[in-house]
């Protein structure tokens, strides 16, 4: 790294949304309450699916994963952000943004793999309901969490250690977080062989994702145009449609961040759009995956029932 930065002793200025000061403390408002929907929402879906047998699903078992995931993805983001906008300090060290990176980017890779899993559980339920339970064992789920995960932190390790590998020459970062693309923009010298090889590795973990997930959700389509009741057709496209808005957040999102040349990087509303994979889609999921599922508020009654009698 050289001593680009040496004023802050090694560390990085993170602007966040310094540019419209005016607007800080609304920002501090909207993204706090936010982040508290977001923590309980997420908690409350890992505490209904461990405490509900009905529950006890492929199904809520990812959904499970995802919640813990975007708990532990806004968590690493979001703090940062929320002192950067109370104005009370602005910079970050280098190791700090260094885990930052690490950490929030394997977050991100490991929700991408982990919703075309979802999506696949979501195939073989509509178009292969005869062989759901067979097909969605638990060794299998267990298996794709877990190769979720370890792809996810695979993927991150590879491209943390080439961005830090290159010389950067600056301190100041015009985001909320250490994000690649910001990082990207310090590069000293001409590292277009570097980041050739973290495009692909880019495409391999954002677009091709979401053309498989697209692709499963036309399977969906197809089988469910094939249910004779109107109803019941209504309630799947309803159901899939509600998927597919947060899956079109997600990587659609992501896909602008991270699948576009550095040149053509906009910083400023690179800021923005961030804000719906760290803290919009976060705060969606619980609410889009189970707002009209009768199993899941079965299950909230319940708990609530027994807590009140408890009382």
């Amino acid at each position: 790294m050289g001593s680009f930065n040496t004023s802050l002793g090694g560390g990085f200025l993170l602007v966040g949304f310094s540019d419209w000061p005016q607007l800080e403390l609304i920002f501090f408002i909207y993204i706090l309450i936010f982040y508290s929907l977001t923590l309980f929402g997420n908690t409350a879906i890992i505490a209904l699916s461990r405490m509900d047998l009905r529950l006890h699903t492929p199904m809520y078992f990812f959904l499970s994963n995802l919640s813990f995931l975007d708990l532990c993805y806004t968590t690493s983001t979001v703090p940062q952000l929320l002192i950067n906008l109370h104005g009370l300090d602005r910079t970050i060290s280098y190791g700090g943004c260094v885990a930052q990176l690490l950490i929030s980017l394997a977050l991100g890779s490991t929700e991408s793999l982990l919703l075309v899993v979802m999506a696949f559980d979501r195939y073989a339920a509509v178009c292969r309901p005869l062989y759901y339970t067979t097909i969605m064992n638990p060794f299998l789920c267990q298996t794709l969490a877990i190769v979720s995960w370890v792809g996810g932190l695979m993927n991150s390790l590879i491209q943390t250690s080439l961005m830090m590998a290159m010389p950067l020459c600056g301190y100041r970062l015009n985001h909320f977080f250490c994000e690649m693309p910001v990082l990207l923009k310090l590069a000293c010298e001409d590292t277009g062989g570097t980041e050739a090889k973290m495009f692909v590795a880019r495409v391999v973990i954002v677009a091709f994702p979401a053309m498989l997930i697209l692709g499963s959700y036309v399977q969906i389509a197809r089988a469910v145009l094939k249910i004779k009741s109107i109803a019941g057709r209504r309630k799947a496209f309803g159901t899939c449609g509600s998927h597919l808005l947060v899956v079109s957040l997600f990587y659609g999102s992501a896909i602008y961040t991270y699948l576009q040349p550095k040149g053509s990087y906009s910083e400023s509303e690179g800021k923005f759009v961030a804000l719906f994979y760290t803290i919009i889609t976060p705060m969606l999921n619980p609410l889009i995956y189970t707002l009209r599922n009768k199993d899941v508020k079965a299950a909230l009654w319940k708990v609530l029932g027994r807590g009140t009698a408890t009382g």
